[in-house]
């Protein structure tokens, strides 16, 4: 699916390259802004600009003197032969939610205007609608391309004001589906005469078709606007829900009049101001007049605000195409709903705080932190509703939580780092770029109960598209050598392990012993250390295999326990490696034996055998050699990798660009593990790498090693 420029939509001129101006507050707010316009050479700050209406939510951009869009617009039917003086932006259909106070349009309608407070789309839909197209094929072109957009909005349930409680119309509004005759109050007071007489007529015909009649609230207007018609529903619903319940739409010039369009629900428009009124595509009362020109549908609207349309990548800076826009909205969507529940973080490290503020963002804000069990729950209570989730991370959950929490009616959430996490470690005090989040009592961690990832991994119908996804994914982590902290960089040669010809090379990854995958994962009895999983792995291979061990980059580092001395781990390897990059390591071996180390995973996805002596997350599919008991739940499955990966490395987790700091995808994070400059340490990550190696000096030091 396209966007509108830089290829000139139909019926206007050809940009050629131009300098723009824009506000420079503008340029500070959205950093992406050039990427919309990719024809201009530059777009510089400008001292003085036409101020926005009130209204509006986007500075305009200016023009400079001599524009092509001057030439491209003089005369023109449906304007006024003016030049124009600036560019309105406006989201208009293809709104974009924030997360706390950090906010990236995607995609934005465009609009040549003679000054800043004209309507952007009274301004799209006349030009669009009211000039010839340059073809009929342009004109179809637009109109499929409509069509899919139309079809996205409501597959996504996107479109429209964000960030507002969606819980469908028998929940929202007690009715069943496209059942009720619904009116939208614009709660504005110098609109209530016509609103009042848009609730007779409406009244009127639910009375004579014998539908239920429900006012609600815009979902546009002000939390404190009051309304005006008698009967309101007093809290504000999502665009979906209403036009879920809704048999017919009554309203005066609301945008949701153009959503409740792409959704086939028959509008009844009673505001001869209303842009999209009087085309043929709205059932109009009386007052409103016909517009001159053929009878337009739906499809014909939404093809004049492709047109008109421009998408632009948020976090790399390009253009984008409408449908990855939109496929933005729709992920995006899906994470602000999650946030909005999440009031409270509990446990959470204070060099966490702001990388997790931002993962947990909604438009309701920031999540609060705290640290005792009574204060997060007070806080809780005082800041969500009933099912509001206390979130918590994973090893440090106060005794008491969940127990208090479930008396007061929260629900409670671990926490943990994803898979991909940083270039650097998280004992470093380095914030990690990825975050899985599971309600209690599950964890990816912990075989004894189901935990999110593991009901993905059994329950998701994996299409070809995700799948493909998925295969590309894999490639580029192995292509760069990504792994969980990418402490070697990128890709590397394999290391010279220096065995014997055609001896079976195995890695036998430590891990930290007091960590929680081991706790939870290590059967009883069974490999509970390092040492115990360096015994089992030679034990299980024979003398003639060649181990290589290398100890865990945490425990190296003198941050965590899970230190074997030297001359203990030889009795079992063949050589102990501490600085060879994992990904080097992985490329020279044939084998890896682990407990429940993510290298396991990291040695599935390059497919190697993989022997498991705990009961990780990724063993008891059909991939792994299990040495230890597998969950009964999960047996008679055989998933391939690219599964795998599609659920633990793209459904599962959450990310958060550490540039821009918004929620995206793993492909995102990727891009940036390549840069240095998001993983500069800070003042305190630098203090925390001396004092670990301070520490592991002195303990090697003691142990004479």
């Amino acid at each position: 699916m396209r966007s509108g420029p830089p290829s000139a939509p139909a019926g206007r001129a050809a940009l050629a390259p131009i300098r723009y101006r824009a506000p420079a507050a503008l340029l500070r707010a959205l950093p992406h802004l050039p990427a919309f316009f990719p024809e201009a050479t530059a777009i510089e700050p400008a001292r003085r600009w036409h101020r926005q209406a009130p209204s509006e939510p986007l500075p305009p951009l200016l023009l400079p003197a001599a524009s092509p869009w001057r030439a491209g617009r003089a005369g023109r039917g449906g304007g006024t032969g003016a030049a124009p003086a600036c560019v309105l932006l406006d989201a208009g259909p293809w709104q974009a939610p924030r997360f706390g106070r950090r906010h990236a349009p995607v995609a934005l309608l465009a609009v040549p205007a003679p000054g800043a407070a004209a309507d952007p789309l009274a301004l799209v839909l006349a030009e669009g609608l009211g000039a010839p197209a340059a073809s009929l094929a342009a004109w179809a072109a637009l109109r499929a391309d409509a069509a899919q957009a139309m079809a996205l909005l409501a597959e996504a349930r996107i479109g429209g004001p964000t960030g507002l409680p969606d819980p469908g119309p028998e929940s929202g509004l007690g009715c069943g589906r496209r059942e009720a005759v619904l009116v939208l109050d614009p709660c504005r007071a110098d609109r209530a005469p016509a609103a009042a007489a848009m609730h007779r007529v409406a009244a009127a015909e639910a009375l004579a078709i014998g539908r239920p009649l429900r006012v609600v609230r815009s979902p546009g207007a002000p939390p404190t606007a009051r309304p005006t018609l008698p009967g309101c529903l007093p809290a504000p619903l999502a665009p979906w829900t209403l036009l879920d319940a809704a048999a017919v739409l009554h309203l005066l010039d609301d945008p949701l009049g153009l959503l409740a369009l792409a959704a086939g629900v028959p509008v009844a428009c009673h505001d001869p101001a209303a842009p999209f009124a009087g085309w043929g595509a709205t059932r109009d009362a009386p007052q409103v007049p016909r517009r001159p020109g053929p009878a337009r549908d739906a499809t014909d609207l939404f093809a004049a605000l492709v047109a008109a349309t421009r998408c632009a990548d948020p976090f790399r800076s390009r253009p984008w195409t409408l449908a990855e826009a939109l496929r933005q909205l729709a992920d995006w969507r899906v994470v602000e709903a999650e946030n909005r529940r999440i009031v409270v973080c509990c446990g959470m490290a204070f060099w966490k705080r702001r990388r997790i503020a931002a993962a947990f963002a909604s438009e309701a804000g920031t999540p609060a932190f705290r640290n005792g069990v009574r204060a997060a729950v007070a806080a809780a209570r005082r800041r969500g509703d009933a099912g509001a989730t206390l979130a918590v991370w994973a090893t440090r959950v106060p005794r008491g939580l969940s127990e208090r929490a479930a008396a007061a009616g929260l629900g409670v959430a671990y926490v943990e780092d994803g898979f991909i996490r940083s270039a650097g470690l998280g004992a470093g005090f380095l914030p990690g770029a990825s975050l899985v989040l599971d309600a209690a009592p599950g964890l990816h961690l912990d075989p004894a109960a189901p935990s999110r990832l593991e009901r993905l991994l059994a329950g998701t119908r994996f299409d070809p598209a995700l799948l493909t996804r998925a295969a590309a994914l894999r490639a580029a982590l192995l292509e760069r050598g990504v792994t969980k902290y990418n402490l070697g960089g990128a890709a590397a040669a394999p290391f010279a392990l220096g065995a014997p010809p055609g001896a079976r090379r195995i890695l036998v990854p430590g891990q930290v012993e007091d960590d929680l995958s081991v706790r939870l994962g290590a059967a009883p009895g069974g490999v509970r250390s390092n040492l115990d999983l360096l015994r089992a792995a030679r034990e299980a291979a024979g003398p003639d295999a060649f181990l290589v061990f290398k100890p865990h980059p945490d425990v190296e580092a003198g941050f965590r326990r899970g230190r074997v001395p030297l001359r203990e781990a030889l009795r079992f390897a063949d050589r102990v490696v501490c600085d060879a990059p994992m990904t080097a390591l992985l490329a020279a071996v044939d084998e890896v034996h682990t407990l429940t180390s993510l290298t396991g995973f990291e040695a599935l996805l390059r497919g190697l055998r993989v022997v498991c002596w705990g009961t990780p997350f990724y063993a008891g599919w059909g991939l792994t050699e299990d040495r230890a008991p597998v969950p009964s739940r999960r047996h008679g499955y055989d998933l391939t990798i690219d599964e795998l990966v599609a659920a633990c490395l793209i459904l599962y987790p959450r990310y958060v660009d550490p540039v821009t700091e918004l929620p995206c995808p793993v492909e995102v994070v990727l891009d940036r593990l390549a840069d240095p400059t998001p993983w500069r340490p800070g003042l305190i990550a630098r203090l925390r790498r001396w004092q670990g190696r301070a520490q592991a000096a002195l303990r090697r030091w003691t142990e004479g090693a």
